[in-house]
C-alpha cells in the first residue's frame, strides 16, 4: 500500500500590522502603509489586515486605548493570527501585556527588521551581525516583573536583601555573548581592514552604492557588473555586502561594493551592529547614493539614508566621502 508523503512544511504566519499615529503630522503615508505590507511579505508571513490608528492619548499599558484594543482583539480572532506587529516602538510592558491580552505573538518596528534580517543573513559576518543586534535588543526588553524569581539571599542576618534575580543573571548572560560577539565581528572588521588595504595598494577605485531598502541598489548593482545578487521587489532583498570589479572608461578597474539599505526609524543598536558592514561604504572613494524617485516618499527617504550615514560617519569618526545621486 503506498503511503502518502507527509508534508513536513509549516503554512505561514498570518499576521496583522497595526500602524500607530497621535499628531497630524505623523499620519502614515500610503507609501509608509505599502513599506509595512512589504516588511511583513519580506519576513515570509500572510497579511491579513493593515490599519493605521489614531492614538490620542497612548496607554503606558498597552499602547492602544480601550476601543482600538477591543478591536485589535476582535480582528486577532477573526482572522485566527497567530501574530501581531505594531509599526512603531514598544515598551517591554507594552509588549508583554499586549501578548497575554490577544493570545499571540506581538512584535514592534524593531523585532520584525531584526526577524528579516535573520532570514537573510547568509554569511558568517551577517550571522554575526544579526545575533549581536538581536541580543542588544533582547537585553533592553528585559523587565523586572517576577520577585519569586530571586535566587539567592544577600547579605547576612536577618535583614539581608535579596541576591542575584533572574533578570541580573539574564543580563549577565546576555552580555557575555554580547562580548563574545565583538570580538569575533572585531576579527572581521581586521580583515576587512586588510582587504580594503589591498585594494588601496592596487590603486583600484572603491564605489559604494547606498540608499533607501528597495530602491533599486542591487538590480543596478547587477547590471553594472554581471552579478546575480538577488535583486527583489521587497524590503532587505540584500543584507550581506558583495564585491566584484568592474571596468571604468578612462579610469580603469574599480571595486563597487553593494550594502544593506537603510530604513526609517533604523535603532541605533542596528546601525552599531551592522558597523563592520557599513564601514566599506565610509572606505569608498565615491557612495552613490541610488533614490527611487517614482517614490511619494522620496525626500523622506533621503533624509533617512544621510541620517544613518551621519551617525554612522560619527561612529566611526570617519568623514563621509563624495556623493553622487543617481535617480530611479
Amino acid at each position: 500500500m503506498k503511503q502518502t508523503p507527509i508534508d513536513l512544511e509549516q503554512p505561514p504566519e498570518r499576521a496583522g500590522i497595526i500602524v500607530p499615529w497621535t499628531h497630524v503630522g505623523e499620519r502614515p503615508s500610503d507609501d509608509r502603509l505599502s513599506e509595512s505590507a512589504g516588511l511583513v511579505e519580506a519576513l515570509g508571513c500572510e497579511l491579513e489586515f493593515l490599519r493605521a490608528e489614531n492614538v490620542r492619548k497612548p496607554t503606558p499599558g498597552f499602547l492602544l486605548s480601550g476601543g482600538l484594543l477591543e478591536r485589535l482583539e476582535a480582528d486577532v480572532k477573526s482572522h485566527n493570527c497567530s501574530m501581531v506587529i505594531m509599526d512603531a516602538s514598544l515598551t517591554p510592558i507594552q509588549q508583554r501585556n499586549l501578548e497575554n491580552r490577544l493570545g499571540v505573538k506581538v512584535i514592534d518596528r524593531t523585532g520584525l527588521i531584526l526577524e528579516i534580517f535573520g532570514l537573510r543573513a547568509r554569511t558568517k559576518e551577517g550571522t554575526l551581525q544579526v545575533e549581536l543586534a538581536r541580543l542588544l535588543y533582547e537585553r533592553s526588553r528585559l523587565v523586572r516583573t517576577w520577585t519569586h524569581l530571586e535566587r539567592q539571599r544577600g547579605g547576612r542576618g536577618f535583614l539581608g536583601g535579596p541576591g542575584e534575580t533572574q533578570l541580573e543573571a539574564d543580563k549577565r548572560m546576555i552580555d557575555r555573548a554580547v562580548g563574545r560577539l565583538r570580538r569575533d565581528l572585531e576579527d572581521v572588521q581586521r580583515t576587512r581592514r586588510v582587504q580594503r588595504q589591498g585594494r588601496k595598494r592596487r590603486d583600484s577605485l572603491i564605489i559604494a552604492l547606498v540608499g533607501y531598502t528597495n530602491a533599486g541598489k542591487s538590480t543596478l548593482f547587477n547590471r553594472l557588473t554581471g552579478a546575480d545578487v538577488m535583486a527583489k521587489d521587497m524590503p532587505f532583498a540584500t543584507l550581506d555586502t558583495t564585491i566584484r570589479k568592474l571596468d571604468l572608461p578612462n579610469i580603469g578597474e574599480a571595486s563597487l561594493i553593494d550594502t544593506v539599505g537603510f530604513i526609517s526609524d533604523l535603532p541605533t543598536h542596528l546601525v552599531d551592529s551592522f558597523r563592520a558592514t557599513l564601514e566599506e561604504a565610509l572606505s569608498a572613494d565615491l557612495l552613490i547614493h541610488v533614490r527611487d524617485r517614482s517614490s511619494d516618499s522620496d525626500d523622506d527617504q533621503k533624509r533617512d539614508v544621510l541620517k544613518v550615514l551621519d551617525q554612522l560617519s560619527e561612529l566611526t569618526k570617519t568623514p563621509l566621502p563624495p556623493m553622487v545621486e543617481v535617480w530611479n
